[in-house]
């Protein structure tokens, strides 16, 4: 098996499978992280922000010239600060931080959507881990798949919407994960219950406590072999890719859609 059980060390191999059976046969939605479950984020970030200091500086070059990066970090610092009720946007933080740059560069905050369009057309340029788009074709045929996301991917760009069917963000829910209102929008939306949702992603936190507390099935998934940490309970299951979450559907025979439509 490439998963591994929350209470591995109580079961045998039979006891193992009886428990999936017990914990997953009522699935029928399955709720998916995007950044880092779905495809790696920092090497996107980092790319995404040296395309936009590009543009900047061959279309605005007096803001390379007045701003070094540990001025615009701490610039960001600030915002967060001062716009407390807004730190679960990251879209508006950003395009608050190009409207400050540009001011005191002496140029018109009119350069802040084009701006914030050159990151985020590279932001959504992600290479899906090799086998997301093959198990996302075949959960979206047995379950309602349902994204929730703390940051800005857009399925439409990536080219993933046709998998899903719908998408909650902590922007349309006004709070960020592990909030439970973001996962309860997603229950919502699924159209069944929290016991029959199967949150699914990589963050110990943000993805498996929030979704557990929500009253979810949680999987994580831990494509580097990092340690649980040791003051949360527990996922249901762990496993190393997304192919993962298949093998645990499919050996609790999952009734996944069944009447939900």
């Amino acid at each position: 098996m490439s998963f591994l059980l929350g209470l591995w060390s109580l079961y045998d191999d039979n006891g193992v499978h009886c428990f999936l059976e017990t914990l997953l046969k009522n699935i029928r939605a399955i709720t998916l992280d995007l950044d880092d479950t779905l495809w790696e984020i920092a090497p996107v970030i980092h790319r995404a922000e040296k395309m936009l200091w590009q543009w900047l500086g061959e279309n605005y070059p007096r803001i390379p010239e007045r701003w070094e990066a540990q001025d615009v970090v701490a610039l960001r610092v600030s915002m967060f600060e001062e716009f407390p009720q807004k730190a679960h946007d990251f879209r508006f933080m950003r395009k608050k931080v190009l409207e400050q740059i540009a001011l005191e560069s002496g140029y018109s905050a009119d350069l802040v959507e084009p701006a914030f369009g050159v990151f985020d057309d590279a932001r959504n340029d992600v290479e899906l881990y090799p086998e997301v788009a093959e198990e996302l074709a075949w959960l979206a045929e047995r379950f309602v798949v349902i994204a929730i996301t703390n940051g800005n991917a857009n399925l439409h760009a990536i080219g993933i919407a046709n998998w899903f069917d719908d998408i909650i963000t902590s922007v349309s829910v006004g709070v960020a994960k592990p909030a439970r209102r973001i996962f309860d929008a997603a229950i919502s939306k699924a159209g069944v219950s929290s016991e029959e949702t199967l949150h699914v992603g990589d963050h110990a936190e943000s993805d498996i406590q929030g979704a557990r507390d929500a009253g979810m099935r949680t999987v994580w998934v831990n494509r580097n072999s990092a340690e649980w940490p040791g003051h949360l309970d527990a996922p249901d299951a762990t496993v190393e890719s997304i192919s993962g979450v298949r093998e645990l559907l499919q050996s609790a025979s999952a009734p996944g859609r069944g009447s939900v439509r």
